[in-house]
């Protein structure tokens, strides 16, 4: 297993301004002010804060860019933003904003030459695109886009290819079966994406409990794991987790 610190990554998925929790991508709640959130998470110990409009590239319109240069002023933890991005004018926007990298999915499968033009102008470090999978009745991993509303046609490791292929740098893999529920990673998903790509990946969708997090590092199927409702609801702090994950032999930042 590699030794790099594996990163705990909190996510805000914000909604008419208020982060937002649902399961499977349905049912938002919301919970809270994003400032609010990140602040708290600046100072709790998390390695970076994904900050996600869920409803931007769906309403057509573009992200909540002063909500970003707000949060940017409060924390100083890495922030990777998403949602409504279509132009590389809007990643300049973000990044400007202070944010720290930048999320595709809509706009990366509607026009692949975005990542292109973004890792050129911007460099690769700073790219990242989200994959929403769903598991279909063939069993294939199906990726969707507009906040998990609409498929892409395009098979998970198919679509991962081609982002590589383009200069991206990072992977959020998302998985709609399991988000939301508690239940665990979709591991199945994770191996496939490690087998295919070389990219470092971002887990989301799923986690319940410390294990579940310990279990995608020590299979070494992720670099990352993003977590929303364990961390929001206070049912486990990223300080305990990580020393949880010290214990398992597992590299963190403490």
């Amino acid at each position: 297993m590699s030794r790099l610190a594996k990163r705990i990554i909190p996510c805000l998925d914000i909604k008419n301004g208020q982060v937002v929790k649902g399961v499977h991508f349905v049912g938002l709640q919301n919970i809270g002010d994003p400032i609010e959130f990140a602040v708290f998470y600046n100072n709790a110990g998390a390695d970076e804060l994904v900050i996600l409009d869920i409803t931007a590239s769906f309403e057509h319109r573009q992200i909540v860019s002063d909500i970003i240069k707000h949060i940017a002023k409060e924390v100083y933890i890495p922030l990777t933003v998403g949602g409504g991005i279509r132009t590389l004018d809007d990643i300049y926007m973000l990044l400007d904003s202070g944010a720290d990298k930048i999320s595709l999915n809509s706009a990366a499968i509607n026009n692949p030459s975005l990542i292109n033009q973004a890792a050129k102008r911007f460099g690769s470090q700073c790219v990242v695109v989200a994959i929403d999978v769903r598991t279909n009745i063939s069993g294939y991993k199906e990726v969707y886009i507009k906040g998990g509303r609409e498929s892409a046609n395009l098979e998970m490791c198919e679509w991962a290819k081609i982002c590589e292929d383009n200069g991206a740098g990072e992977f959020l893999l998302t998985s709609m079966d399991t988000d939301g529920t508690k239940s665990g990673y979709d591991i199945v998903a994770l191996k496939s994406l490690r087998q295919a790509v070389k990219l470092p990946i971002i887990a989301s969708g799923g986690a319940g409990c410390k294990e579940d997090i310990a279990e995608i590092f020590t299979l070494d199927v992720a670099d990352a794991a993003l977590a929303a409702s364990i961390f929001h609801n206070n049912e486990i702090t990223i300080m305990e987790l990580k020393h949880y994950l010290a214990t398992q032999n597992i590299a963190v930042r403490l």
